[in-house]
């Protein structure tokens, strides 16, 4: 792009916890953690103050289905972040002192996300909706299937995981297409594929969760099945999922936070992986409020697949989602993570124009009709985590959407 003066780089793998088996549960999000400890001929210092020298910043994510690499940095600086991620996905140190140390980070970090309730409880709904499956186990691991991580263990593990077939190098902002080229052949081009069994593909369990704790708020996540991102109903469940709880004017907000103080925060939210979806509500309320929240969300959430949405909903929900794509468009950190992951999706990259196009063409019965696919298997994940008194709110909401 002409004219500007920072750059993005990201680095992403067809690869995150959905590839891991029980006995190898965190390893990826792990190995993320690792690979920062040394690389090439670098320490774990050196690696983040070569790229701060030039006013840049290095960042690294484990999903579910992908791990990432980012760099952001100033016009000139792509030699160098090209060759530290290379450094780090492909020639990590991996020094056994620092798997020990690392693996007792890691185990903190488990800690922390089951101390704080508003992270917990969506671990929790996670692992109702697709329960016995990789996407139904934590991200993080446990401290069980952490400790045999050895460094042959681990190293067969980069391996098999950062595997050049399956990985997108991924750059936009002030970067020169025939640099971008040689750089990437330089540093990525050589190196040897490991081909490994794709996962299998997830099915929706639904289930209940409830953990009783002595905080003030409840918190609440209810989950359905969704489009995937390859379906051809993803750009209609994006559009029915703002309608239903995307911002302050979605019928969620308005109806149980505006009209009846149910909830200080309710929000809903589209999950689209590979193979599957889900549509998500998240609610922090008062216990003694949960259950009549649960049964105003299914409320919401059965009208719209009774009814759709009205011409000003589907209206609005068009420009939000519209709005946020072109302004996406002006962070190059925005615009490299989403062609990598569409690389890797989809087999190549979508362009804004065609995005607009697919949101824009949607209509009140598509919308409907993502809401009823939702709903169409009678199925829901529900996770309550708070005072005793909300428990039932996952049975509500059930019992309301399905009888």
């Amino acid at each position: 792009m002409p004219g500007l003066r920072t750059l993005a780089l990201t680095v992403a793998v067809r690869g995150g916890a959905k590839w891991e088996s029980e006995a190898t549960s965190g390893w990826s999000h792990c190995l993320e953690h690792l690979v920062f400890k040394g690389a090439g001929e670098m320490g774990a210092r050196e690696i983040v103050e070569r790229i701060e020298a030039e006013g840049g910043s290095l960042n690294a994510a484990t999903g579910y289905e992908r791990t990432s690499f980012e760099v952001r940095a100033l016009d000139g600086s792509l030699p160098l972040a090209m060759q530290v991620v290379s450094d780090l996905v492909f020639r990590p140190t991996l020094d056994a002192d620092e798997i020990e140390r690392e693996k007792d980070v890691v185990a903190q970090e488990i800690a922390e996300a089951f101390d704080t309730p508003d992270d917990h409880v969506f671990e929790m709904a996670q692992t109702q909706a697709f329960a016995g499956q990789p996407l139904g186990r934590p991200i993080l691991g446990s401290v069980k299937s952490l400790k045999p991580i050895t460094r042959g263990a681990i190293s067969d593990w980069r391996a098999r995981l950062y595997s050049p077939d399956r990985m997108v190098v991924a750059v936009s902002g002030a970067v020169d297409e025939a640099e971008l080229l040689q750089l990437a052949e330089r540093w990525f081009g050589s190196e040897t594929a490991t081909p490994a069994e794709a996962p299998g593909v997830p099915h929706f369990t639904g289930g209940d969760a409830a953990l009783s704790r002595r905080i003030e708020q409840a918190n609440i996540v209810f989950q359905l099945p969704a489009p995937s991102a390859t379906d051809p109903a993803y750009a209609a469940a994006r559009l029915m999922t703002e309608i239903l709880g995307g911002g302050m004017a979605s019928r969620l907000f308005q109806s149980a936070r505006e009209e009846r103080g149910l909830a200080y925060a309710i929000d809903a939210y589209h999950e689209p992986y590979e193979d599957a979806g889900v549509l998500g509500i998240y609610a922090g309320a008062a216990a003694d409020r949960a259950e009549e929240l649960a049964r105003v969300c299914a409320a919401e959430l059965k009208a719209l697949a009774e009814t759709g949405p009205t011409v000003a909903e589907l209206s609005r929900a068009k420009a939000v989602m519209n709005a946020g794509l072109w302004m996406s468009d002006e962070s190059p950190a925005a615009r490299a993570g989403r062609l990598a992951a569409q690389v890797l999706i989809l087999g190549a990259p979508i362009s804004s124009e065609t995005m607009a196009e697919r949101t824009l063409a949607q209509t009140a019965q598509t919308v409907r009709d993502a809401a009823r696919r939702c709903l169409s298997e009678g199925k829901a994940a529900t996770a309550v985590l708070g005072p005793k008194a909300a428990a039932p709110a996952g049975a509500a909401f059930r019992e309301a959407l399905f009888g």
